[in-house]
C-alpha cells in the first residue's frame, strides 16, 4: 500500500513537471510570433532614430506594410521616408512573398532592391537580403504586417522585428487565412500577459 502510495505521487510529480515543461514549452514557441516593437504603420519607424540604434538596414514587406496590397505605387509620402532612409545611409531591401511583377513594378521605380516570392517565414529570403546588404543581423530591423510571415520570419533569422498595422482592411486570399490564425495567438499572447497594445 505504501509504495502504491508513493509510486502515484511520484507520477503526480512527473505529471506536474511535465504540464509546466509543456506551458514553457509553449511559451518558447509563441515567442517566435512576438516582434520586439509594434508601431501604428511605417512612417513612425524613423531613419534617424534607427542611426541612433546602430541599424544600418531595413528588411521590409510590400503588401500592407508600406502600401495597399492592390496599389501598385508608392505614395508621396512613402517615397519621401525612403529618401529620409537613403539620406541617413540605411539600406533598404522589400522581401515579399508576392510574385515577380508585383514586386518589381513597386521597386524599380523608387530605386529599391527586393526580393519576390521569398516564401516567408523559410530562411532563405533572409539570408539573401543579409548577405546582398553586407551587413550583420545586429544591425537590420525587419518590418512587416503579419505575425506568420515577417515576424515570425525575421526572429528566427535572429533579427529585431517591428510589427505595423495593416494599411489596409482587406487582403488577398491566403492572407486572410492567416489573419485568422493570428488573432488566434494575439489573443492568448494578451491572455497571457505578452501583450499590451491594442489592435
Amino acid at each position: 500500500m505504501i509504495y502504491v502510495l508513493k509510486l502515484a505521487n511520484s507520477l503526480a510529480i512527473i505529471s506536474r513537471e511535465h504540464e509546466v515543461e509543456t506551458f514553457y514549452g509553449v511559451l518558447g514557441l509563441l515567442k517566435l510570433f512576438l516582434p520586439d516593437e509594434h508601431v501604428k504603420d511605417i512612417f513612425k519607424i524613423k531613419a534617424e532614430e534607427l542611426k541612433k540604434r546602430g541599424i544600418k538596414g531595413v528588411i521590409t514587406d510590400l503588401d500592407n506594410t508600406l502600401v495597399e496590397w492592390d496599389r501598385p505605387e508608392a505614395t508621396p509620402e512613402l517615397k519621401k521616408w525612403f529618401q529620409e532612409m537613403k539620406e541617413q545611409g540605411i539600406i533598404i531591401t522589400i522581401v515579399s512573398n508576392n510574385n515577380q511583377e508585383r514586386v518589381k513594378q513597386f521597386s524599380d521605380p523608387i530605386g529599391v532592391d527586393y526580393i519576390y516570392e521569398a516564401r516567408k517565414p523559410m530562411g532563405r529570403a533572409f539570408r539573401k537580403a543579409l548577405k546582398d546588404m553586407k551587413l550583420k543581423k545586429e544591425e537590420i530591423v525587419v518590418v512587416g504586417d503579419q505575425l506568420l510571415t515577417d515576424v515570425l520570419g525575421g526572429n528566427r533569422s535572429g533579427m529585431h522585428t517591428i510589427l505595423v498595422v495593416p494599411v489596409a482592411q482587406t487582403d488577398g486570399f491566403f492572407t486572410r487565412i492567416n489573419r485568422k490564425i493570428e488573432r488566434s495567438i494575439l489573443n492568448y499572447m494578451r491572455k497571457k500577459g505578452m501583450i499590451y497594445w491594442e489592435e
